[in-house]
């Protein structure tokens, strides 16, 4: 795991990709895979503004957000297929916002699916959004629920990059796994097909 030269954490920027609603969440997270908020929030764009004027703003907050709190790293929720082409238009140019504002200031990034942060937070990758927000509030120790979905998702997608670094075990020794390693390590499959 690469760390924070100052902090001694890996602190990472989740980015829950969205053209009205994009989901920001900030974690430092130790080498004992304890984390620990740092900033969540969700950047907003007028849904009557022009396409570029909305770009532009998710661009704006985005690099906001660098600015105030430097991660090491930026993970992204890679863009799945939907039956709605609108809204995997919007998410896929969000998506690019936030990959070409991490590459502006040479920060790493990663793109994780939803089912992927799903395994990793809660070790079932077809968890509903509920079970993603409790868990992500009990890793982060929140007395709330983490709010709107958007923010949670970030968090989660923040909590998911910090963690895949775990070693994940292979076949042979997939029985001394916990169920949350297993889904995880059948996550890592499925993604790489």
């Amino acid at each position: 795991m690469r760390t924070g030269s100052s902090r001694g954490t890996l602190r990472v920027l989740g980015i829950d990709p969205g053209l009205t609603r994009c989901g920001v969440g900030v974690v430092d997270v130790a080498a004992d895979r304890s984390a620990q908020l740092v900033h969540v929030g969700v950047v907003r764009s007028d849904v009557d503004a022009p396409i570029e004027e909305r770009l532009a703003v998710i661009a704006a907050g985005l690099r906001a957000v660098l600015e105030a709190h430097a991660p090491d790293v930026v993970a992204v929720e890679r863009v799945f297929a939907q039956h709605n082409r609108q809204t995997v238009m919007g998410t896929a140019q969000a998506s690019g916002i936030a990959l070409l504002v991490a590459g502006e200031r040479g920060i790493p990034a990663a793109t994780h699916t939803p089912s992927e942060v799903k395994a990793a937070i809660t070790g079932y990758g077809n968890a509903d959004k509920r079970q993603v927000q409790t868990m992500v509030a009990r890793v982060l120790r929140l007395e709330e629920l983490p709010k709107p979905a958007d923010a949670a998702d970030a968090l989660a997608l923040a909590l998911c990059h910090a963690w895949r670094g775990a070693p994940v075990a292979t076949a042979r020794s997939s029985s001394t796994l916990t169920p949350a390693q297993r889904a995880w390590a059948d996550a890592e499959r499925v993604a790489r097909r």
